[in-house]
Parts: structure tokens; C-alpha cells; sequence
């Protein structure tokens, strides 16, 4: 599949936060709070500070072997996993909930760019390896968030009943009606029945949100040697007892990311404030709180409670029920894994910003932050009506009133602007005020006021002139709209709106093979794909 790509920087699209804009570009005032910058030189740093970090890769070899004992693994999956027992091997990972059919389309962007980068460094350092891996944040309880798609700018949700961490929730007759459902809008596509087949496969009813993600993920990424890390596991959750003892006994994240906030630099936001235990607890239908009153741990919307040797021996019997909240998990996946970058979008690079001093407390070391790659896909259609617009891409990005307004002024064969008007009131009135001044220095107040009055009515003239001409524009304001619509879906990057399956439906593998040939590694920068 031919496509070409255009690349823009993350500042010009209007979209990310000034937190994110300044860490791309190296702002001064963030070089605080992270380790290393997105360099060559920085990966070697984060690869000598990894080493001296002693990572049980045995166990970690036992949990993915453990979670892929029902899947034929592909040839560089194999390599991939043999490679992890090496002292001399780090992975690339990115994380992400278990989404119904993946959610947003930049869960694709996001794995793709961490196998893409794993790729481009072994070549740049052979003397090492690297794996790339997908974090499951399968414990994740946020139905509203996870739950639902648009397709064709229609949402689609998932209205079960059940409760509690979204990757224990099993696949029901209502999630299967759904894929009934949407298969309608996708059929019609040439790859459309092969992308709606995929998901009856991966989504069967009884089988867990968690493995049905699994499957899929492992389908579409399989032969790009991805391996997946599922969380939810007592040997995970074994390996993370001390530091949740920590966490229980002291509050020690809760600490760090207060002393981290109280020297934010006031422009930004902080993303995550976290709680004084920043703690789970996890059974089959809920995952509630920890919180501590007086002498007692209680599990919030529940009767369970317990004294601290009651919970500690809670830890030690049943590690797997104690679940960490978004202030942990970076920092159990880190010590799991031999990680050297993590990948993420803007708002979760904003909050890993908040835990460096988390890390450091429990001495794990803290990864390279990568800002994920982004993709705007334009399709022929598309291509054809802004290129009959005469617009470029990067005009896309501004407010849709003003891309009209350009297009009004460019294409219009009657005055709009009245700049030279305008210049010309200024030199009257400049004259006024002279002459004016002559006779009473207060006047040249009142004259100065007459011109302020006189400019703003000619200023409301100029803006109504604008508006009567923009209605003999209709066609290309529909057009323009149109293109809008699905590239910025309710006024929204498509990536952040829009499902992967009507690309999938409609150029099958082709689709993943495309994003991969446009991924950057440590280029932090959008894409706007062309078909």
C-alpha cells in the first residue's frame, strides 16, 4: 500500500498540553523531574543505569511463558523471549487498558511505535537487545472509559452489568450482539468480514475481557515479535509484595509525589495528586480502595476491614488481591520488566513526570519517557476535496472558522479587507488630534477616543462584509466540513476518537504494515498519513 506522510511538530496541531509541547522541546524547567533526554546518548545512560538494577529475568521469563502456555508463538516472539534472560537486553513498553476491540486508534500507534524504536536501536546498538513490550492495565475498573467505540462517528457501548476490573469481566450475549451489531456498518468493506471475524474470534462468549484482548493484540502484532505482560497475576503481584508493604506501612508514594507537585512549576498542571495509599483491592467483581482510619485498613463500599497484621498477612497469603492505582503501576511494570523507555501519550507522560521521587524511594529505576507517536489518516476522498480547497494540511489543525475565513479572503473577487481604510482613519485622526491640541491639550483625549469608536465600527463592518461574502461559499463550507468531520471527529484528534476496525475493514493488514512503515522511534513528532 503507497502512502506518503507529512510530519508536523505536536506544538503546531493545537491538540497537546503546554507540558507536553515544553518536554518535547526541552524546557529547562521540567529537566527536574525526569532522568534522561530522548537521545542516543540518553538511551545509553538509561542502559548503564538499568545495570546496575538486578532484574529477576527468570521470573519474568516464567510469567510470559506462564501467559503464553496457550499460544504458538511466532519466530521472533521465540528470540524475543529467549533474549530476556540476558543481562545485556532491554525493553521498549507502553501500556494500556483493555479497551473493547481496542478502543482508540492511537492503541495501535502506541504499540507499533515501541516495536519500532525496539527495531531501530538493535540496529544502532547491536551490542545489546531489545524487546518491545505491551503492558495490559487490565485491572483498570473504568467501564465508561473502556466500554464503548465510535464507528462512523456512532458510538457503540458495551451495557453489561458487571462490575469491578474490566480485564476480569467476561465476554456476554451483549458484547457478541454488539460485534453483530457493528459488522453491518463494516461488511460492506473489502477486508470488512476478515476484520469482523477477527473479533468473534478474540471476543467468544465466557472468555475474559483480559484474554480476549490478549488474543487480539497478539494477532494483529504477533509477527512483529510484541510480547504482552499481563499484570493481574500472583507472580507479578509476588514480586511486588515489599513494596506495597512499603506503601501500606508508610505511604511512601504519597510523599513523593506531594514534595514532586509542591515544586511543579506553577504553568503546568498536575496530572495525578493520588491518594494517601495508592492501593486497590482486588476481588472478582470490585476493585475498591485501601484507605486507613485510625488503627484499621478499610476496603471502601465494602464491610472488609483489617488491622495492619491482618493486612499484611492478607499480602503475604494473597498477593494478587492488592491492585496498584496509576501512582504504582509505572513502578511495578518497571520492576518487573528491564525496561530502559517507556512510551505514552500526553497525559501519561504528564503524570510519569509527577514520579520520579516514587521510584527513587523504592529504588527502581526510572525509565526514558517517550511521547507516542501520532497519525492523522487521510484517505483519497479526503485528499481529493482539500486539494480542491487548495488548502495544505498543517491549515487543517486551525479553528474551522478561521480555515473558512482564509478561504473566503483567498478566493473571494470582491474587497474583504479595509486594512488600507483603516490606515487611513489612523493618519486622519492623527490629524485631527494635531489640530485639535492646538486650541486645548484636552482635546486630543476626546479625539483619541472619537478614533478608538470610529475603528471598532469600521473593525464590526470589515467583520460583517466577511460574513455576508462567506454565505456565496456554501459548497466548499460543506466540503470543508465534511473533511473536518472525520478528521476531527467532534471537534477532536481522529485518533483519540476513532476505532482501528473501518481502516482494518478497509485495507486489511495492510493498515497495521502502513502505521509501522510511518513510525518513528525517538522522533517525537505528528504524522498526517497519506493515502
Amino acid at each position: 500500500m503507497n502512502t506518503t506522510a507529512q510530519f508536523i511538530s505536536y506544538g503546531q496541531t493545537g491538540y497537546f498540553s503546554k507540558m507536553v509541547t515544553d518536554y518535547i522541546s526541552g524546557e529547562e524547567k521540567l529537566l527536574p523531574f525526569y532522568n534522561y533526554p530522548v537521545s542516543k546518548e540518553g538511551i545509553k545512560a538509561a542502559i548503564e543505569q538499568r545495570k546496575l538494577f538486578s532484574t529477576d529475568r527468570q521470573l519474568l521469563i516464567e510469567i510470559v511463558t506462564k501467559q503464553y502456555q496457550d499460544i504458538e508463538l511466532k519466530e521472533k516472539q521465540k528470540n524475543y523471549l529467549k533474549q530476556l534472560s540476558s543481562t545485556n537486553t532491554f525493553t521498549i513498553c507502553t501500556a494500556h487498558q483493555p479497551n473493547i476491540f481496542t478502543g482508540y486508534l492511537y492503541f495501535i500507534f502506541k504499540i507499533l511505535h515501541v516495536i519500532k524504536l525496539a527495531e531501530e536501536l538493535q540496529i544502532e546498538m547491536p551490542e545489546n537487545n531489545f524487546v518491545p513490550v505491551y503492558y495490559m492495565g487490565s485491572e483498570d475498573a473504568d467501564l465508561d472509559e473502556l466500554g464503548h467505540i465510535f464507528l462512523h462517528g456512532e458510538k457503540f457501548e458495551w451495557a453489561t452489568k458487571q462490575t469491578g476490573a474490566v480485564g476480569r469481566m467476561k465476554v456476554d450475549k451483549v458484547l457478541t450482539q454488539l460485534i453483530d451489531t457493528i459488522s453491518g456498518q463494516l461488511s460492506i468493506f473489502p477486508f470488512g468480514e476478515e476484520v469482523v471475524e477477527l473479533m468473534k474470534q478474540c471476543y467468544q462468549e465466557g472468555v475474559t475481557i483480559e484474554q480476549a484482548t490478549f488474543k487480539l493484540v497478539n494477532q494483529l502484532f504477533a509477527a512483529y515479535g510484541l510480547l504482552i505482560l499481563l499484570p493481574d497475576d500472583v507472580l507479578v503481584k509476588s514480586a511486588f509484595i515489599p513494596i506495597i508493604k512499603k506503601e501500606i506501612t508508610e505511604g511512601f508514594s504519597n510523599l513523593a509525589v506531594k514534595e514532586t507537585v509542591s515544586q511543579f512549576p506553577a504553568v503546568y498542571k498536575a496530572q495525578a495528586s493520588g491518594r494517601e495509599i495508592n492501593l486497590f483491592y482486588l476481588l472478582q467483581d470490585k476493585r475498591e480502595r485501601i484507605e486507613q482510619f485510625g488503627d484499621e485498613f478499610i476496603i471502601i463500599n465494602t464491610e472488609l476491614k483489617f488491622t495492619l497484621p491482618q493486612i499484611l498477612q492478607e499480602l503475604n497469603d494473597h498477593p494478587e488481591r492488592f491492585s496498584p492505582n496509576v501512582i504504582l503501576r509505572p513502578v511495578l511494570q518497571e520492576l518487573i520488566l528491564p525496561g530502559i523507555v517507556f512510551i505514552g501519550g500526553g497525559g501519561e507522560i504528564a503524570y510519569w513526570l509527577e514520579l520520579k521521587k516514587v521510584f527513587e524511594a523504592v529504588n527502581v529505576p526510572y525509565p526514558m519517557l517517550i511521547v507516542r507517536n501520532s497519525f492523522m489518516i487521510v484517505n483519497k476522498e479526503l485528499q481529493a476535496i482539500v486539494e480542491k480547497l487548495k488548502l495544505n494540511y498543517k491549515a487543517l489543525f486551525k479553528p474551522a472558522l478561521e480555515q473558512v475565513n482564509q478561504l473566503v479572503q483567498r478566493d473571494s473577487l470582491v474587497q474583504l479587507s479595509l486594512q488600507k481604510e483603516k490606515q487611513q482613519l489612523t493618519d486622519l485622526y492623527e490629524q485631527l488630534k494635531n489640530i485639535s491640541g492646538s486650541i486645548d491639550v484636552t482635546l486630543k483625549k476626546h479625539t483619541a477616543a472619537l478614533f478608538t469608536q470610529a475603528l471598532h465600527k469600521i473593525n464590526v463592518l470589515e467583520k460583517k462584509m466577511l460574513s455576508a461574502e462567506r454565505k456565496k461559499f456554501d459548497a466548499q463550507q460543506r466540503q470543508l466540513q465534511k473533511v473536518r468531520q472525520q478528521l476531527f471527529p467532534n471537534n477532536n484528534l481522529q485518533e483519540r476518537i476513532v476505532n482501528m476496525m473501518p481502516f482494518y475493514a478497509s485495507w486489511g493488514d495492510d493498515f497495521i504494515e502502513m502505521i509501522y512503515n510511518n513510525s518513528k522511534g525517538l522522533n517525537q513528532e505528528f504524522g498526517i498519513i497519506l493515502e
